[in-house]
């Protein structure tokens, strides 16, 4: 029994990092803001993952280019916008908005009557979560938005790094990361100025891209190939309950039933298009 569940605790304890590592960066907004928090964390991440894939050993060509560079835009704008949304939502709605982003690309897969009502239990909990009726009238719109645009660069960060990661093979993620840390830093320092370089937060910050990248990277490379596909992505639609927990722990953040509501609308639609999708029985570990 043991034997079997392991890896799925390492993956368990992979979204807990990766989401309390959200409500951590989200505590250090007032001091640092959204664009100083995402950009020293791409580029802790980006140095991490150098040393850990060693891009520089294997020559790029010029299509494999193409698509990591246009990988690593979509991963800058992805934190960038996450980011910004969860200050001004609460992280575990802000996640669920996000999710929209892998549940269209699995969408756009098939035309099944099944994926349309998948599709339809998400709009459902979109819906429910914008802020055109009482249940939901505090939630920020821009905040929304925002989460929404992090979703659809979710989708391209999925589309765009499965076609690098083709082409190229695991250093595809070292070098997009750089790329993404190019084009986020400088918006870091222009809003936050000589802040950015504070050698009291700089610790913190490290901590909360060691939470949101390195570890769960690791977890994810020993888990992956002893767990069936099915399994991971169904533990992986299950982010936004482990999203709103580390934000109530954390930052103290209440949501309402009608706000629980929703993101299980969200939870459900997601693990349903899993379960009903045609995948491969394992998933491999990155060569």
């Amino acid at each position: 029994m043991l034997k079997r569940s392991w890896p799925v605790l390492l993956i368990v304890i992979s979204m807990i990092s990766v989401q309390g590592s959200a409500s951590m960066a989200k505590y250090l907004f007032p001091l640092l803001g959204p664009e100083g928090m995402t950009a020293w964390r791409l580029a802790f991440s980006a140095v991490l993952l150098v040393i850990i894939f060693k891009p520089w050993r294997k020559p790029i060509t010029k299509l494999a280019l193409k698509y990591i560079f246009l990988y690593g835009i979509v991963m800058g704008c992805m934190n960038l916008c996450f980011y910004n949304a969860i200050a001004r939502i609460p992280v575990g709605i802000g996640v669920a908005i996000e999710l929209t982003g892998p549940i269209m690309v699995a969408m756009c897969s098939s035309r099944r009557l099944t994926d349309f009502i998948w599709l339809g239990i998400a709009v459902t909990g979109l819906v429910i979560l914008l802020p055109i009726h009482q249940a939901s009238s505090d939630l920020d719109p821009i905040g929304i938005l925002l989460a929404l645009g992090a979703g659809s660069c979710w989708a391209g960060y999925i589309l765009f790094g499965r076609k690098a990661g083709a082409l190229h093979g695991s250093s595809s993620v070292a070098i997009g990361s750089v790329i993404a840390s190019f084009l986020i830093f400088p918006i870091g320092v222009w809003q936050c100025g000589g802040l950015m370089f504070s050698v009291d937060l700089l610790p913190l910050v490290f901590v909360v891209a060691l939470l949101a990248s390195a570890i769960p990277y690791g977890l994810d490379m020993i888990a992956l190939p002893r767990v069936p596909a099915q399994t991971f992505s169904t533990l992986m639609s299950l982010s936004p309950v482990f999203a709103a927990f580390s934000g109530l722990i954390i930052l103290h953040e209440q949501l309402n039933g009608y706000q629980w509501l929703a993101i299980g609308f969200i939870i459900i639609s997601s693990i349903g298009t899993v379960l009903t999708m045609n995948r491969p029985t394992k998933l491999k570990s990155i060569k």
